[in-house]
């Protein structure tokens, strides 16, 4: 039995868990809505303040599938009652990103600005010149979202430049010892 699988999603107050015929599971909450597909190796049994995921055999499939569509159930609860959310932060000479919009603009060195839509869902907010917070209720796409915009300028292990996670640690590197 999956260790993560067996564990009941607890349903808070304020959220509603509906379970469509094909497998679809809509999750309603204060923050908005979201669903999921999951697979029909996976049933699903709603009990009062809490559903649980159950695998119907015992294939290597199914137990695969078992812990991952507890979690992403679980996701979109926690998504839909506190929301997710990213900090990035800037580290350079002339480095910083604004808001113009629904546009963040980053200048990070190169010959041109480079800009990032804000995704359906997804909220950009730039509080300081090197801080960026991307937050929203689908915490997939916020980690996505923040994945690409570090990818911008990934920081560099000499001087540490680039975006990077707030909680981030970039191993530095020694430069070259001249003659």
């Amino acid at each position: 039995m999956s260790r993560i699988g067996k564990l009941p999603v607890n349903i808070v107050s304020g959220v509603t868990i509906t379970v469509g015929e094909d497998n679809t599971v809509t999750v309603k909450g204060p923050k908005g809505q979201l669903f999921e597909h999951i697979p029909h190796e996976i049933s699903l049994e709603q009990s009062e303040g809490s559903l649980n995921v159950k695998r119907k055999s015992d294939d290597k499939r199914s137990r695969s599938l078992h812990g991952l569509s507890r979690t992403l159930i679980n996701n979109m609860v926690l998504g839909v009652t506190t929301g997710f959310s990213k900090t990035l932060e800037i580290a350079g000479v002339g480095y910083r990103a604004q808001k113009q919009g629904n546009k963040l603009v980053l200048n990070l060195g190169y010959s041109h600005n480079v800009e990032f839509l804000e995704p359906e869902g997804i909220q950009i907010d730039v509080p300081a010149p090197n801080r960026i917070i991307v937050s929203g209720i689908n915490k997939q796409l916020v980690g996505q979202v923040a994945a690409n915009i570090r990818a911008a300028r990934e920081p560099e292990p000499y001087k540490g430049k680039g975006i990077r996670y707030s909680n981030e640690i970039i191993r530095r590197k020694e430069g070259k010892t001249g003659k």
